[in-house]
Formats: C-alpha cells, sequence, structure tokens
C-alpha cells in the first residue's frame, strides 16, 4: 500500500503544488524581490536597495498604523479572549437554552467584515448623533468603534474553540478536586485553564493575526479617519500601494515588514503557549 502511495504521490499532490506554487510562492519571491525597486509598472523596475524602507519608517502614516495596529491588536486579543473564554464556560453547564445561544453568539463571524463595518458605523453615527460628533470625529471614537466590532465578530468563533476543549476536561479530574476541596477559583485555575492551553494556544493565534490583518472591517467604519489616524497597517500598504504614484515599492516594502512582523510575534506567541500545554 505504502508503495503505491508513493508511486502515485506527484500524480495527486502535483497539481495542488503547482497551484499553490503559482498563486503564492511565486508573487511571495517577486513580491520581496519588488520591495528594493522603485516601479509603477513590471516595465520600468529599478533597483533602489533598501530605499524604500527608509522611505517607509520615515512615514509618519506607517509609524501611526504600526502603533495604532499595536494598541488595538493587545486590546481586543485581551477582551476578546478573556470575554469568549467565560462565555464557554457559562455555556457548558448544561443549562437550558444553551445551543440557541451558542448560535445567536456565533453568528456575527459568519458576516463579512464590509458588511459590519458599515453595519456598526450606522449603529455608532446613531448613538454618537445624539452629542452632535460622528465617528470619524475623533481618532478614540474610531479605536473604540474598532474594539467593539472585532468583538463582536470574534467572540463567539473563540467561544467555540473555548468550549471544545472545556468539554474535554475529564470528569473524573473535576470530580477528584471537589471531593479533595477545591473551589470553583481553584478549579479553573489550577485544572481547567492548563488542560485548555491548546484551545488558548488557537484562539491568541487566530485573534493575533486577524487582529494585525485586519482591512476591510477598518475601511468600512473608518477609512482611516480622521487624517489617516485610525488607518491599520493593512489599509496603510493599501493607501500607500494604490494612492501614491511612485510610492509602489514603498508599500510592497511595508507589507514585506508586516508579514516578517505578524509571522515573528505569531511564533513567539505560539512558543510560550506551548510550553504551558499540558496533557490529560
Amino acid at each position: 500500500m505504502e508503495k503505491a502511495l508513493n508511486k502515485y504521490f506527484l500524480f495527486f499532490v502535483g497539481p495542488t503544488l503547482i497551484a499553490f506554487a503559482i498563486a503564492f510562492i511565486i508573487p511571495f519571491i517577486m513580491g520581496i524581490v519588488l520591495s528594493f525597486t522603485h516601479f509603477t509598472t513590471m516595465a520600468d523596475v529599478q533597483w533602489v536597495g533598501f530605499n524604500n524602507y527608509l522611505r517607509a519608517f520615515s512615514n509618519p502614516d506607517f509609524l501611526n498604523a504600526l502603533g495604532f495596529s499595536a494598541l488595538f491588536t493587545v486590546v481586543s486579543v485581551i477582551i476578546i479572549n478573556v470575554a469568549a473564554f467565560f462565555l464557554a464556560l457559562l455555556l457548558t453547564r448544561g443549562y437550558r437554552g444553551t445551543n440557541v445561544f451558542r448560535t445567536m453568539i456565533f453568528m456575527p463571524n459568519l458576516i463579512g467584515g464590509i458588511v459590519l463595518g458599515y453595519i456598526w458605523q450606522f449603529i455608532i453615527n446613531g448613538f454618537l448623533s445624539v452629542f452632535g460628533v460622528t465617528i470619524t470625529v475623533d481618532p478614540k471614537y474610531g479605536f473604540w468603534g474598532l474594539v467593539i466590532l472585532s468583538n463582536w465578530q470574534f467572540i463567539g468563533y473563540m467561544m467555540i474553540i473555548f468550549i471544545a476543549g472545556i468539554q474535554n476536561v475529564p470528569n473524573d479530574v473535576l470530580e477528584a478536586a471537589r471531593i479533595d476541596g477545591a473551589g470553583p477559583l481553584t478549579t479553573l485555575g489550577k485544572i481547567i485553564v492548563p488542560l485548555v492551553m491548546p484551545s488558548i494556544t488557537i484562539t491568541l493565534f487566530m485573534t493575533i493575526t486577524n487582529s494585525f490583518k485586519m482591512f476591510d472591517q477598518n475601511l468600512a467604519l473608518t477609512a482611516g479617519l480622521p487624517g489617516k489616524r485610525t488607518a491599520m497597517l493593512a489599509l496603510d500598504i493599501f493607501n500607500t500601494f494604490y494612492s501614491r504614484a511612485g510610492w509602489e515599492g514603498v508599500g510592497q516594502a511595508k507589507a514585506l515588514m508586516f508579514f516578517v512582523m505578524v509571522v515573528i510575534i505569531s511564533m513567539v506567541q505560539i512558543s510560550i503557549t506551548r510550553k504551558k500545554e499540558v496533557t490529560n
């Protein structure tokens, strides 16, 4: 059987590998090369070395987007994971109607980011109109609007992952803890959280990457206003590449730095949380 699989391996996997190379590997390599060039089309590429990276770091819009994205990610990751975890605890107690609540909380994740952005823009502007302002008047309104939107969209998804992890905690371990006199907080901190660490690793990875990569929600909700002060990294890269003539190389350099940064942060997070995982 193994010889047969080896014989036809390329026949079945080859088309997928070719498609992956054409759609991802080759464009990625070309993107790295273009980040060191000045270009408007592929016919006028000029090598400029690290000049694009220097221009990126001297651009105040990029630095503002970097700081804004970092702060947004920290706040969103904490709130989303804490809220999702405690909702998962609540909805694994066997209360009546649990499945209905799980479905209702999860449903916002099924709505597209652009639609969510416009929905929450309408809601938030409706609330702020009482005070005679809109979400684009002050960056703090845009920041917390994005936090609310991301929480509403992602808490349900992370909650489902936590529910799966909590349901895999052995009942005999929980029963033994009760017999030994462990209270709810001790059981939570000493038993449930350590045994749910694989789920925490997944949810942290997903919320960190999703928060940094947020684009369509940002575009629909604030479009970076006022004065690009609520533009996150993905939106800033988009604006640099498509809205500033002669800055295509700079936009590509920003995109590559963005990719490397997210990869490094994600790898560090996975390394730290995996060390805390325990087996049943």
